[in-house]
């Protein structure tokens, strides 16, 4: 992902996420804060999805459209923010893909755990890829959310 991508990444937001889409400079600031987990995924060279992932608390989920205004020091979670895809790429395999070069990052960066928060019944999606619901569940952006998370084998 780059700077001209973000008008993109806002229009996929708004197609996909209904009310939990943010605005352009949420997608602005995660990419200046932390480059190598904001990724365009494309089908036949097209913009179909993205992906936005970073350091975080693993019990305190980031909040919805606000800024972050830095990374925390002491994070001990890798945070998968977001994977939107367009329905043209449903069951295409781009959100496995995505998936695996978030976890792979993940690991790269020294984390154990990946979370993250389910919203418009993605839950299904994200167990299929291992995550398991956190017992506990933070304060989220709605009763409907859940808070996921996947430990990483080392």
């Amino acid at each position: 992902m780059r700077g001209p991508d973000l008008p993109a990444v806002k229009a996929i937001s708004d197609a996909v996420h209904g009310p939990y889409t943010e605005d352009e400079a949420i997608y602005a600031e995660r990419l200046a804060l932390y480059p190598s987990g904001c990724l365009i995924l494309e089908r036949d060279a097209v913009p179909v999805g993205y992906l936005i992932a970073h350091p975080w608390h693993s019990r305190t989920p980031p909040p919805l459209n606000k800024p972050l205004g830095a990374l925390p020091d002491d994070a001990d979670t890798y945070y998968l923010h977001d994977i939107a895809l367009l329905p043209v790429a449903r069951g295409s395999g781009v959100g496995v893909k995505g998936t695996m070069l978030a976890l792979s990052e993940a690991a790269k960066a020294g984390f154990d755990t990946v979370t993250l928060t389910a919203v418009n019944g993605a839950d299904r999606f994200w167990s299929s890829q291992g995550f398991t619901a956190v017992e506990s569940q933070p304060d989220l952006y709605d009763p409907a959310s859940q808070f996921m998370r996947r430990r990483l084998s080392r």
